[in-house]
């Protein structure tokens, strides 16, 4: 959520957010109204708690008519109390309520409009002439089941729609890519983490996804859990109720969970193999920062993603998301998206966001500078979604047998092997 302060004193400054997103505007006025209601009803119960604790004083000492007098006053401060006290706590949930339904603060610098109108920051690699190489690319459904690593059918025959079996090679494939992607991480000192894949409410509501995302997350009502879409949550709600001190920021955390996304707003894309899947693994980077770091920390978090990706041979593109497919706790946002051959394009494979505030305000995590104690910020950052990364590897590292090179960064975590061979045709 946003600091109520700054919502008070520059109030445009959220419109002008909230109308880049392309949210309801008339929220902010909302918001407004509440917290002045919210103020004004506290005052108001300060005052009369006040008066009728000098009331309380007088009462003992009074007499005759004067202490009847006083009495009765006393009888209706104590109606009028409890009348402001539940204005109050009205005022206090409608404000609350309110604020949870407003994005975070835009950057200034993310450019305005909707999922294509985003700004193309870097390219990087060289995309493969197929045609020059003398064969037609085969997409990485094909491949895969010839290679003998992916069964779609059988997933869809014990789960449905969306999922799939990882086997032979490519669940060696998936292992590796986590064990190198950690081994990246680990070096540039962020600490492997297991997360828990079900969370409570407070920290899926605290790290933004019960709100414009919620429709693609999986609920539990009997046990009031929620399925993690990504161990970004787990990492966020860690410490939560925390106060951490300065000196011990940054933290950094690479977290290893299942991810779990109904993909309820995709009916009909990305249908074909394990793009677009209900259950998925990831390596997902987290840092706790001070607010003056965190644009810094976005940098560097996008400079990992950067490594990984080039030392996956992989040709990519960076790009800076615009404001209508930020998400809700984003200020700005970078994604990395890789060249997928069979379809001409290029599609997300990482993404990294820088949050400010915004979750540690929900989740109450702060930082204590000396005597001060104030928010912190948190940033997130995909290392490697292994579905999106298996079939990017696939299609820019296949040959024309149909076999796949292994990218030498993998190799040590496939005892040396060089080639993905087939198995069947």
């Amino acid at each position: 959520m946003i600091d109520l302060r700054l919502l008070r004193e520059d109030p445009d400054r959220v419109r002008a957010s909230q109308r880049a997103r392309g949210e309801d505007v008339a929220l902010v006025d909302a918001l407004l109204s509440a917290d002045e209601r919210r103020r004004s009803s506290g005052v108001r119960f300060d005052e009369l708690r006040s008066e009728q604790k000098s009331l309380g004083k007088l009462i003992p000492k009074a007499s005759g008519d004067e202490k009847a007098e006083l009495l009765k006053r006393a009888e209706q401060l104590k109606a009028d109390v409890k009348a402001a006290d539940a204005e109050r706590d009205a005022a206090d949930a409608e404000t609350q309520e309110l604020l949870l339904k407003l994005g975070n603060l835009v950057h200034p610098d993310v450019p305005v409009g909707g999922e294509e109108d985003f700004v193309t920051l870097e390219t990087h690699g060289t995309i493969r002439d197929f045609a020059a190489e003398g064969f037609e690319p085969k997409d990485h459904l094909e491949l895969g089941q010839r290679l003998g690593a992916i069964d779609v059918e059988r997933g869809a025959k014990v789960s449905g729609s969306r999922f799939y079996f990882l086997t032979g090679v490519g669940a060696l494939l998936e292992l590796a890519l986590v064990n190198a992607a950690m081994a990246q991480a680990t070096a540039a000192g962020f600490t492997p983490m297991l997360t828990p894949a079900l969370v409570r409410p407070q920290s899926m509501a605290g790290t933004g996804f019960l709100g414009q995302a919620a429709q693609d997350v999986y609920h539990l009502p009997n046990d009031d859990l929620y399925l993690v879409g990504t161990s970004e949550v787990a990492l966020a709600a860690y410490h939560m109720d925390e106060i951490i001190d300065a000196d011990r920021l940054p933290l950094r955390y690479a977290g290893f969970s299942p991810c779990f996304r109904r993909e309820a707003g995709s009916h009909g894309k990305d249908t074909r193999g394990i793009f677009r899947v209900h259950q998925f693994d990831k390596v997902e980077m987290f840092s706790y920062v001070t607010p003056e770091e965190s644009q810094e920390e976005h940098r560097r978090l996008l400079e990992w993603e950067k490594q990984w990706l080039t030392s996956l041979e992989l040709p990519f593109r960076v790009i800076d998301v615009a404001t209508g497919d930020l998400g809700s706790s984003a200020a700005r946002k970078f994604d990395c998206e890789a060249w997928i051959p069979t379809q001409g394009k290029y599609r997300e494979l990482t993404s990294t966001s820088d949050c400010t505030e915004f979750q540690s305000r929900r989740l109450s995590i702060r930082v204590r500078e000396g005597k001060q104690v104030r928010p912190l910020a948190t940033l997130n950052g995909t290392l490697c979604a292994v579905p999106r990364t298996i079939v990017a590897i696939l299609e820019n590292h296949q040959q024309a047998d149909g076999s796949v090179r292994v990218p030498e960064v993998l190799r040590p975590y496939l005892g040396g092997r060089e080639v993905l061979e087939p198995v069947a045709k």
